[in-house]
């Protein structure tokens, strides 16, 4: 796991062979590619992108291996449409000025609109739909989840050989606005497409056979995922 800018990606190596699983803002492209290199690969070793989601934290370094190195990518079918901006599920300009009132806000959001830079119309074009509950032909073997809610295509992604769960922004343990320290949690609401949905979808994971969750916000945290599940519930309101 690797945190760019209060977000994170993950690194699965199988072999020679890499899968990368979401990719930061846009300007974390070159954390991301000396990520790689950190760890003796090349970015041309990454033969598979897993997108959890298209908000711009996790899609932002897609098109830099894409253009470079023709990286395919995949994500759940409806989050296609989301990646392809056939309609929109993100945090407002208006909601991201009213996070101002307090400092942390203030924080967050001039950290988030240095990340972004110029990319604030970032779309995909080619992507692939993933088959959920089915080993992927990926290195890692990544099983897709489906966990709508914090995007209506929201797709957490299980190693099974490893019992590591990638969990996205369906479950997090930390985030610059969290009014809950840290810890298992879900995302602020103003971030969620369906608040509710991101409720049932944390509670959809507690029978996975996973004792590692890599968030997309936070520490990763090792403890049976029942466990964290059940943390993470007594946090929600």
């Amino acid at each position: 796991m690797v945190t760019g800018t209060n977000v994170n990606w993950a690194l699965v190596a199988d072999g020679c062979w890499l899968t990368l699983v979401d990719a930061g803002y846009p300007r974390d492209a070159e954390a991301l590619l000396e990520s790689i290199t950190a760890i003796g690969h090349r970015p041309g070793d990454v033969t598979a992108i897993l997108l959890t989601h298209a908000h711009l934290d996790h899609m932002g370094g897609i098109p830099t291996m894409t253009q470079r190195w023709g990286t395919p990518v995949m994500t759940g079918a409806e989050e296609t449409r989301h990646a392809r901006r056939e309609y929109l599920e993100q945090i407002t300009p208006a909601e991201m000025l009213r996070q101002c009132t307090r400092p942390a806000g203030v924080r967050w959001v001039t950290t988030t609109l240095r990340a972004v830079g110029s990319q604030f119309r970032m779309a995909l074009d080619d992507l692939a739909a993933v088959s959920p509950h089915t080993a992927l032909d990926v290195p890692g073997g990544l099983v897709a989840v489906p966990t709508p809610g914090h995007t209506r295509g929201h797709t957490s992604y299980l190693m099974v050989s490893t019992g590591v769960l990638f969990s996205g922004d369906t479950l997090v343990t930390g985030h610059p606005l969290s009014r809950v320290g840290t810890g298992p949690q879900k995302l602020p609401s103003v971030f969620n497409a369906s608040d509710s949905g991101v409720t049932a979808a944390i509670r959809s994971l507690q029978n996975l056979a996973a004792d590692t969750l890599i968030p997309g916000h936070g520490d990763p945290l090792r403890a049976p995922i029942a466990s964290i599940v059940e943390e993470a519930l007594q946090r929600t309101p």
